[in-house]
């Protein structure tokens, strides 16, 4: 009776929690060796990559997620470090975790597989920094990279996983292999993927300063007194399109499609409740521009692309948010084909699908955000970065602050 009495509790103790992403980053198919090497300055070979990420909500018990999507040979992890981050390179003090894989201080990541390490106890902090370190004893691709990161990790020589400090790290600007980030959650706490393009990525935002709308968001609702936490998981890629591959722009790190990713991009995220999705934009601007025209979409094109990921998520009790898409009207984009008054139309077009067709549980109009009243097809000067497509800080700080948390009940 004693054992069965045991037996009860412990399934009702694990009943009560469950794993919740608190940071995610989507992977692309990698580039050719020559320039992965320009993009790295490094070969992964005998080496470290130090990586810091951005935590949501905190907890007492961490995994990471590695991946060697799309890598055409296994992958071998040396060794796995996680720690707090103190600054820079640096670790805090008393928080250096080894981690585990299967009970293994190693692992070996099949051909375009993903692994889980071993849960470890850690206070991971809310809305801090945490450093993944990984030993690459061999020569190695870049699989599973995420290009952009607008955030500083670092490579350093030999097995340096336990170090407190790297000695003369070369930094880098993208996640190799981590793609994800978990925490032990109670039942009732669950995460929103921000999936996307570039916009929803934060291109052009400040390195190491968290301007992404999705950072803002994630802040907010941090912040609210008496809710339930949020996590907020970034799944944007620059460049990324709904109906076509990056291959196609001659641009491996643009991913694969949308729809293609979806399922482990966006179903496979632990304790998904909320998706909001912002992505269209580069199906209308590539084709023809850096794209070939026989990819031009219309805008019933991507709405369809659209209504394929709404119902996917809500076969997974997942409540889908739509974005309208921001303006793209500007010197440059003209130049290189990118805008042009048809693909106006068509933006304009899918932004009063968004707004009227009543196919997502709600929508978010950050066209109306940015956009300025004067010029509605272009961004508005004191929100763009300078490239008349990407915000600054300043324009993806007020996209995060104008959603309304009433969505996220």
């Amino acid at each position: 009776m004693k054992l069965l009495g045991l037996l009860v509790f412990s399934t009702s103790l694990f009943a009560q929690t469950h794993w919740v992403g608190t940071w995610g980053a989507a992977p692309s198919p990698q580039l050719e060796p020559d320039v992965m090497q320009k993009q790295f300055k490094a070969t992964f070979n005998n080496q470290t990559v130090r990586e810091i990420v951005h935590t949501t909500i905190g907890g007492d018990s961490v995994r990471v997620r590695l991946s060697n999507a799309f890598g055409p040979v296994p992958v071998q992890i040396g060794a796995a470090h996680i720690a707090v981050r103190a600054n820079g390179a640096a670790i805090a003090a008393g928080t250096d975790r080894a981690l585990t894989f299967s009970g293994r201080p190693s692992v070996e990541i099949p051909a375009g597989a993903v692994v889980l390490s071993d849960p470890v106890s850690l206070k991971v902090p809310q809305a801090g920094d945490l450093a993944v370190s990984l030993y690459l004893p061999g020569n190695l691709p870049g699989a599973g990279v995420h290009y952009s990161s607008q955030q500083t990790s670092y490579i350093a020589e030999g097995n340096a996983t336990a170090a407190a400090t790297l000695q003369n790290p070369v930094p880098f600007t993208s996640w190799v292999f981590l793609t994800g980030v978990d925490v032990l959650a109670p039942a009732n706490v669950g995460s929103v993927v921000a999936f996307g393009d570039s916009i929803t990525d934060g291109a052009r935002s400040s390195n190491d300063t968290n301007h992404r709308w999705p950072d803002t968001l994630a802040s907010r609702l941090l912040a609210r007194k008496g809710a339930t936490p949020l996590a907020v998981v970034n799944m944007g890629i620059g460049g990324n399109r709904i109906l076509h591959e990056g291959a196609a722009s001659k641009r491996q790190q643009f991913g694969i499609n949308a729809l293609a990713r979806f399922d482990s991009d966006v179903l496979a995220q632990p304790g998904v409740k909320y998706l909001v999705i912002l992505e269209g934009i580069n199906d209308i601007g590539h084709a023809g521009s850096s794209a070939p025209a026989s990819e031009t979409v219309t805008a019933e094109d991507i709405e369809a692309g659209l209504r394929q990921m709404i119902e996917r998520a809500h076969e997974r009790g997942i409540k889908v948010v739509g974005a309208t898409l921001t303006p793209f009207e500007g010197p440059a984009n003209k130049t290189r084909g990118y805008w042009t008054p048809e693909k106006a139309k068509v933006r304009e077009a899918v932004n009063e699908w968004i707004r009227t067709s009543k196919a997502f549980d709600a929508f978010i109009d950050f066209d109306k955000v940015v956009r300025d009243p004067a010029n509605p097809t272009q961004v508005l000067p004191a929100f763009d970065s300078g490239d008349q497509l990407h915000p600054s800080d300043k324009g993806y700080d007020a996209m995060g602050a104008a959603i309304d948390l009433a969505i996220f009940k």
